[in-house]
């Protein structure tokens, strides 16, 4: 999968970010992470930091958190 998107289930954010991939016909993997921001070493290997969402474009080469960057990244470069 090129596409990945790191988020916490009940996440309002990642939420809109699973929306917008949808939306757009997108196929991504869905990886959910713990609540506890000291677990998720995996988010901070990918992104520097522990929030959510992240996403991750292998294709493209663009890592990026923050859910209002996500939403446009996806509507300008995935749609």
């Amino acid at each position: 999968m090129a596409l990945t998107l790191y988020a916490l289930d009940g996440c309002p954010y990642c939420e809109k970010a699973h929306d917008a991939l949808q939306d757009h016909g997108v196929d991504y993997e869905t990886v959910w992470v713990e609540g506890l921001h000291s677990t998720r070493n995996e988010v901070k290997r990918v992104s520097g930091q522990r929030g959510v969402p992240v996403v991750v474009d292998d294709e493209r080469g663009v890592t990026m958190a923050e859910s209002a960057n996500i939403l446009e990244y996806v509507d300008r470069t995935l749609a």
